[in-house]
């Protein structure tokens, strides 16, 4: 509370305890990429800085670093994807690729059919479903009600598995 009050001293004790706390959190999530570990940590400290206006501090702090740390780790994946996808290349001589090239697979093809919902609920499948965040904090970071964020992911999933059906 002091840091966000100004106190010079006590903003660099929470950057100091909340880095060890988010390298830690980001290790445990990103198991398979440490690489990615120290490069998503700065940038998730840069964002934790950038909208410290938007922390209630009535609410928990965690809530409100975890939810921030899970779009930021969504967006990394998506991110690291498409890079991955775009330096792939046609053929690799590999008659059986594995579940890697299986997985990076799904992983676009459910990229592509969650751009065609609807932002909100797309939004809210990749809050909830994919970055692992609760009905709550989707609540809470989009200004709409649980009800309506169990709703709009309840439609959201309808309409990927409708699409779903029609692509076989």
């Amino acid at each position: 509370m002091l840091g966000l009050a100004g106190d010079e001293v006590a903003y660099r004790a929470y950057l100091r305890e909340m880095t060890a706390h988010l390298r830690s959190f980001l290790r445990r999530r990103l198991r398979g990429l440490p690489e990615d570990v120290e490069d998503l940590l700065q940038e998730l400290l840069l964002a934790l800085h950038n909208q410290r206006h938007t922390y209630d501090p009535a609410q928990p702090l965690t809530a409100w670093v975890h939810a921030i740390a899970r779009y930021k780790i969504v967006d990394h994946l998506r991110r690291r994807s498409r890079s991955e996808a775009l330096n792939e290349p046609f053929d690799d001589g590999e008659p059986f690729a594995g579940a890697d090239h299986d997985a990076a697979e799904a992983r676009y093809d459910v990229a592509t059919l969650l751009r065609e919902l609807p932002d909100r609920q797309r939004q809210l499948i990749e809050y909830v479903k994919i970055g692992g965040a609760s009905v709550a904090e989707a609540a809470r970071l989009t200004g709409m009600s649980e009800s309506a964020v169990k709703v709009g992911i309840h439609r959201g999933l309808r309409k990927l598995a409708t699409r779903m059906r029609g692509v076989r």
